[in-house]
């Protein structure tokens, strides 16, 4: 887990890329990053990810209190009205340092037009994410988000909220924002395959599921 200083870095430059790939329009998404001592550090409410500075960024307890502002760029800031998934992701993932939600329009339109990212269609997603399920509706902003991701969470590192967007974790902001990057891209495929051929993608075959499965396991150790 990385000090104070470097996670701040880590959560900028993850938020700046997030929003030049386009997943995160607007004052959308958010960041945070669990801290060696327990605590957050998690992107205000109202900023485009991409314009945020170091100093900007906020401080909570795992509870979800937050600290006094270390900075005078923090004054009248509050945390992302999101925080509520962050601490679910945080309380069911001791082995994560990173969370990242962020709206990625064609991963959220799979989840309008019933596409499912869980399917065993790529390797790819296979080996590095095992699957990527679809927790049901919540109301954007609410502690319903929460309670949509706490099973699903347990056991994946990328999932998407339906018609909302994205959560990924990860060790550090640089991974969670990879697995993004891996839910948006599988997403590209599975919409232009329907779009070419009128159906879904077919699954891979057991066997080669099994193979891409043991070898994400191994990877793992």
């Amino acid at each position: 887990m990385i000090d104070n200083q470097a996670s701040r870095a880590a959560l900028i430059a993850a938020g700046r890329r997030m929003q030049a790939l386009g997943f995160a329009a607007g004052s959308d998404g958010n960041l945070s990053v669990r801290l060696p001592n327990g605590n957050l550090l998690v992107t205000p409410s109202g900023f485009a990810k991409g314009d945020l500075s170091a100093a900007q960024l906020l401080t909570v307890t795992p509870n979800g209190e937050s600290l006094p502002p270390s900075h005078a760029a923090q004054v009248g800031l509050r945390p992302s009205s999101e925080l509520s998934l962050h601490l679910e992701a945080y309380r069911q993932r001791p082995d994560i340092a990173a969370v990242i939600h962020a709206h990625p329009p064609l991963a959220i339109a799979c989840t309008v037009a019933a596409i499912s990212l869980a399917g065993e269609q790529l390797p790819e997603i296979i080996y590095h994410l095992g699957a990527i399920p679809t927790a049901p509706y919540a109301t954007p902003g609410t502690p319903e988000g929460a309670v949509a991701i706490r099973d699903l969470i347990l056991s994946h590192d990328a999932l998407m909220l339906a018609r909302h967007g994205s959560v990924t974790v990860g060790r550090d902001p640089q991974q969670a924002l990879m697995r993004l990057e891996w839910v948006e891209q599988a997403a590209r495929i599975l919409l232009a395959v329907r779009q070419a051929t009128g159906r879904d993608a077919t699954p891979l075959p057991a066997e080669d599921v099994a193979t891409l499965r043991a070898m994400r396991t191994q990877s793992r150790l």
